[in-house]
């Protein structure tokens, strides 16, 4: 089926209005700082996906565009939704968000995505660089010429310029890059990935500092701007304290494992029955930690008696503390230690961790019959979080979008005949 584009349509048709495109948000989930403000998200996997739904989270009018094929981490599981609808790592990322399917391949899907652009305040994109300048939306050159207030996020791994400009970036792939993964393990073993996507993460949390910045200036200038994120710039950023002994002291960083490559004692032990984690990082800390495990005079002995000392004679150390914190249970010692204000804490699994008082009562664990995940991490005193709601499947509001921006019935479904929102 041939579908023809809006402008082979009947002029006198009723005109789209992309900024139409975002209906009024769920009242019932709150409101936050960010009602009003609209988001198009068309980006995929995690660090784009992430920095919309945070600002979801406090209020922002997200439409996330997926293709016909959807967002490849629907299908990352098992484990999956109930529902079917996708994996609990897809879900997990695209909460509180409208959803709708879109071949951009098309010039019918390109349009639909320039009505949306037009209505979009803040736009977030991780395509290859050049995606969008190819399907004729490139930024620089006319995006911030058609829509100068639009603030536009761009999300890639290694920057769009410059020796390594344009290549593809994955979080384990810049982990390995840019020397996380060379610090991160035991000392006789292999480099390691850190458990979690640790470099997307901090490249969205990036992406949501540098985009309020962006809405905070445009209130002075009246103007939008590129936020230009980069995987690479993320994971260089968090080489502390790394990077700077490296500056300062010549010396290449090496693997330590578990404990502090400058603090003694900073690490996990074996307690009876689970491992727990001790850290003392000044003198007072120490000899409270030495006076409940009953080694009052540890504190005194000219090995230990300032973190340098400490730290020359960490073997030695770590191995009489072991040897009392053994005998102790996790919870008994856990006790202890907080009494004596030395801050420590027994090695939680995930489970652990979600079902413990501190996080449900801090409300980030959430789990009734409306919905099942992480809540919202960030409280301000006088403004509201927005209640999360479940992440939808792939295309749930494309009809509903599109009638809103003032597509007609018949439009609507020429354009499905045709495909454009996937298999007719």
């Amino acid at each position: 089926m041939t579908v023809t584009t809006h402008a082979a349509h009947d002029p006198t048709a009723p005109a789209i209005d992309g900024r139409a495109a975002w209906r009024a948000a769920d009242t019932a989930t709150g409101k936050g700082v960010l009602t009003g403000v609209r988001v198009l998200d068309l980006s995929r996997v995690l660090a784009g996906p992430y920095t919309a739904q945070i600002l979801a989270d406090h209020g922002a009018e997200v439409i996330k565009v997926e293709a016909p094929t959807g967002d490849e981490t629907r299908g990352w599981g098992p484990p999956f939704l109930e529902s079917g609808a996708s994996s609990a790592y897809y879900a997990s990322l695209n909460h509180s968000k409208d959803n709708i399917s879109l071949d951009l391949r098309t010039d019918a899907g390109r349009e639909i995505l320039a009505h949306l652009l037009a209505g979009a305040d803040i736009v977030i994109e991780n395509f290859k660089a050049g995606t969008m300048a190819r399907w004729g939306f490139d930024y620089e050159t006319l995006l911030s010429e058609q829509h100068p207030q639009m603030i536009y996020c761009r999300i890639t791994g290694f920057g769009v310029d410059g020796p390594m400009g344009g290549l593809p970036g994955y979080d384990a792939v810049l982990q390995s890059f840019g020397g996380l993964m060379s610090i991160n393990g035991y000392p006789d073993g292999n480099p390691l990935r850190v458990g979690i996507p640790i470099v997307d993460i901090v490249a969205a949390n990036m992406a949501v500092s540098g985009i309020l910045l962006a809405m905070l200036e445009r209130g002075r200038s009246g103007l939008g701007q590129l936020v230009d994120i980069t995987l690479l710039d993320s994971v260089v950023s968090i080489l502390h304290p790394h990077a700077s002994n490296w500056m300062v002291g010549g010396k290449v960083p090496q693997r330590t494992g578990d404990f502090h490559p400058t603090v003694a004692p900073y690490q996990v032990f074996r307690a009876a029955n689970g491992d727990f984690f001790v850290s003392a990082a000044n003198n007072r800390q120490f000899r409270s930690l030495a006076e409940t495990l009953g080694l009052p005079g540890l504190a005194d002995d000219p090995r230990f008696a300032d973190n340098s000392d400490r730290y020359a004679h960490r073997e030695e150390l770590v191995a009489m503390l072991g040897e009392r914190i053994a005998q102790y249970s996790r919870e008994d010692l856990g006790r202890r230690l907080e009494e004596a204000g030395v801050p420590a804490s027994p090695v939680h699994t995930v489970a652990e961790a979600l079902q413990s008082a501190q996080v449900r009562h801090r409300g980030l664990f959430i789990d009734d019959d409306d919905y099942r995940g992480i809540g919202v991490p960030i409280a301000l005193g006088r403004s509201p979080r927005r209640r999360p709601r479940p992440a939808v499947p792939l295309g749930s509001d494309t009809t509903a979008v599109l009638a809103a921006m003032g597509y007609g019935t018949d439009r609507i479904e020429e354009l499905r005949g045709a495909g454009i929102f996937g298999h007719p």
